[in-house]
């Protein structure tokens, strides 16, 4: 049977309810006021990974939303290590700078002005990874102002642009600067112009986590840095048969040389920007590289030469020759490197740093930009489509 309640009844039941002491959901409240939530209430901070994943791809990254309000604060940690991480201008969306160690608890805690979140995940743990297998210069070493800095990985890399996305580069004084792909497994950085004498720089290579390929992702982080020496810079006048270095912008030593007798390519020197690679007292000298083993061949030579700085991955040297001191300044006779005299290659020899600039001109051989550290040889605007962006690289918070 129905029950039929007097109209009189439930007027009078409500207006009861509503006078009774109590939350009333319906009143309105200051902003921000605390109160017991009704447990139908929607969240007011979502939290991407969910609490509880196991497997989050640690390319996606963390995103705190205030569904609510905006945030306040928000704190993440993976063992134990804070991750950075950036807030919207509007308050209302966090998330994090660079990708996620993979194979990590990740713990967020979020707070915000109608209310808080945490979350506790997993990153997943990639079958197949890379690495950074190695980087140029060496840390901490000082080197001269045209230094490239040269990033190798373990395998190729197919998603260069996300690679390159998390290669940061920090510096004491800030430069334009930007990255080039040499090859699937290599990333050449160089600035626009010769650093400045006396910079700092460092590189942090935010890799872990990062998707380079399906399946791949960065093992771990990896930070290098070195510092800029004094700019020198020599030119080789092999027409006038000269080499002058500058130290800081001043004329520091000058002295007569012999460069590539020509006639040849073979023994034509390389013209163009230069950098000192290397150096060893002594090297032994072939005419391996022409193919020549035959000691009974007349162009076959044997040489330890002494105080031996490499400037290109041809064979090119600048290099102490007494045997050659009569035509020094005045003719040139080597198979293509630069010949001084035993005292001013001990000099130069002692003062290079890898990376010095040695700009060679008077030949018609231009040194290819692949041989050895040739960058230089690329115009800029040429330099920047070697990027993976197609753009210079964001400059990195200075160095201090």
């Amino acid at each position: 049977m129905r029950l039929i309640v007097p109209l009189a009844a439930l007027v009078s039941a409500a207006l009861a309810s509503a006078a009774c002491g109590g939350d009333d959901p319906v009143r309105e409240r200051p902003a921000g006021a605390a109160g017991p939530a009704s447990p139908s209430a929607p969240p007011a901070i979502a939290v991407i990974p969910a609490d509880g994943t196991a497997a989050a791809r640690p390319d996606r990254g963390i995103v705190v939303t205030a569904l609510r309000g905006t945030l306040t604060r928000v704190a993440a940690r993976a063992g134990g290590r804070p991750v950075p991480g950036r807030l919207s201008a509007d308050r209302r969306v966090w998330r994090s700078r660079w990708t996620l160690r993979p194979g990590a608890v990740h713990a967020v805690a979020a707070t915000g002005t109608a209310g808080s979140a945490t979350a506790r995940f997993t990153t997943l743990r990639p079958a197949q990874t890379f690495r950074i297998a190695d980087v140029t210069p060496l840390p901490g070493e000082t080197v001269g102002v045209g230094m490239p800095l040269i990033v190798t990985f373990d395998r190729p890399i197919a998603d260069r642009a996300a690679v390159e996305r998390a290669l940061e580069v920090r510096m004491s004084r800030r430069v334009a600067g930007a990255w080039r792909w040499t090859d699937a497994r290599q990333a050449v950085f160089r600035p626009r112009r010769y650093w400045p004498a006396g910079q700092r720089v460092t590189l942090l290579a935010h890799t872990a986590g990062v998707r380079s390929a399906p399946g791949v992702f960065g093992a771990a982080d990896h930070v290098a840095g070195f510092r800029v020496g004094p700019s020198r810079i020599s030119v080789v006048d092999v027409r006038r048969h000269r080499m002058t270095v500058r130290v800081n912008g001043r004329p520091a030593r000058s002295a007569g040389i012999s460069a590539g007798k020509g006639g040849t390519r073979a023994y034509t020197t390389t013209s163009g920007v230069h950098l000192t690679m290397a150096k060893g007292d002594p090297v032994i000298m072939t005419s391996d590289w022409m193919g020549v083993t035959d000691r009974k061949d007349p162009r076959y030579y044997r040489k330890e030469v002494r105080h031996a700085v490499q400037i290109s991955a041809s064979g090119e040297y600048v290099h102490a020759a007494p045997w050659s001191v009569a035509q020094q300044g005045r003719a040139n006779v080597s198979h293509g490197c630069v010949n001084a005299s035993p005292e001013f290659a001990r000099w130069f020899y002692d003062q290079t740093l890898r990376g010095d600039v040695v700009l060679i001109t008077g030949t018609d051989r231009p040194l290819e930009w692949n041989n050895g550290w040739g960058y230089w040889q690329i115009p800029w605007t040429r330099w920047v489509m070697g990027s993976a962006l197609r753009k210079p690289a964001a400059p990195g918070r200075p160095r201090t």
